[in-house]
């Protein structure tokens, strides 16, 4: 009876590892699955102006930055804004100053799976510093700026400027991606880069218009504005380039590959070696059984 016991769990055993050898056979072609990686996502910018100017006061007791933005956006998430206005305080005796007006003052930022573009565009515009609350630094009928990127192709940037420009009172004619020098006496200087544009294989860039300032207006207690000006400005980065996911090359069973014509003339397939594996395994768990049940008689 004893024998028995001890017997019985092992052709149990037995039994059990030839049905986890047939079942790890399947179980081991399915494999993991492929990670999947995500692609790089595009990106895009607009702003219609920034300022990045220092304002040094005549009697010397500050320098105070005018750093200004209008209608500045971002993506991945698609944004438009339309402002017409920027304000700046603590420059003009504590009263609210407006660097910025315009008829049309607009931003946008656009990303999709496979393109990415920024565009603005302003009308109408008139720019002030302080110590020059009637006099524009700059007046200008209308500038447009584009920047597109799609996923594999060539980006694209491109700015118009549409229209006369009035420097400090004076009309100007400006170039296309030149420079021109305005200057006036007793007022100050500034220099205007017309329509810069940038591209590389995944980026662009396009910029209207960019001033270099410096005025002296002995005004409001302002002895000097120094610095730079940004109108109507758009990028775009591309997204990258999404590819069709590689199929993983089909395992073969260990021993060389499986004639399934071979096979199917015996109404085999390729899990016969699995099935051929699992039929040894139980037999030669039953011949153990049959021997120690023999021992045990004898």
């Amino acid at each position: 009876m004893n024998g028995n016991n001890f017997r019985l769990p092992a052709r149990r055993f037995a039994t059990v590892a030839a049905a986890t050898a047939l079942a790890a056979g399947p179980v081991a072609l399915a494999g993991a699955g492929s990670a999947h990686a995500t692609d790089d996502q595009g990106r895009a910018s607009a702003v219609a102006l920034r300022t990045g100017l220092d304002v040094s006061l005549l009697d010397k007791s500050a320098n105070v930055p005018l750093a200004v933005s209008l209608n500045e956006v971002q993506a991945p998430q698609s944004a438009e804004k339309t402002a017409l206005t920027a304000q700046l305080d603590g420059v003009d005796g504590g009263q609210p100053f407006n660097v910025l007006r315009a008829d049309v003052a607009s931003a946008k930022a656009m990303v999709t799976d496979t393109k990415s573009e920024g565009r603005t565009n302003l009308a109408h515009a008139q720019l002030h510093v302080p110590g020059l609350p009637l006099l524009s630094l700059i007046e200008l009928e209308g500038v447009t700026s584009k920047a597109t990127c799609e996923a594999g192709k060539t980006p694209s940037a491109t700015s118009n400027l549409h229209g006369a420009v009035t420097v400090l009172g004076k009309k100007v004619t400006v170039t296309t991606g030149g420079t021109t020098d305005v200057q006036v006496p007793g007022v100050g200087e500034v220099r205007l880069d017309l329509s810069k544009t940038e591209t590389t294989s995944r980026t662009a860039a396009a910029t209207a218009l960019e001033l270099t300032v410096s005025v002296n207006p002995l005004k409001l207690n302002v002895a000097e504005v120094t610095g730079t000006v940004t109108l109507a400005k758009a990028t775009c980065e591309a997204p990258a380039v999404k590819t069709a996911p590689s199929e993983e090359p089909a395992v073969e069973p260990q021993g060389g590959p499986v004639d399934e014509e071979g096979l199917a003339e015996t109404g085999g397939n390729s899990l016969t070696p699995y099935l051929a594996g699992g039929a040894v395994v139980l037999l030669a768990a039953g011949g153990g059984a049959v021997a120690l049940a023999r021992r045990g008689k004898g």
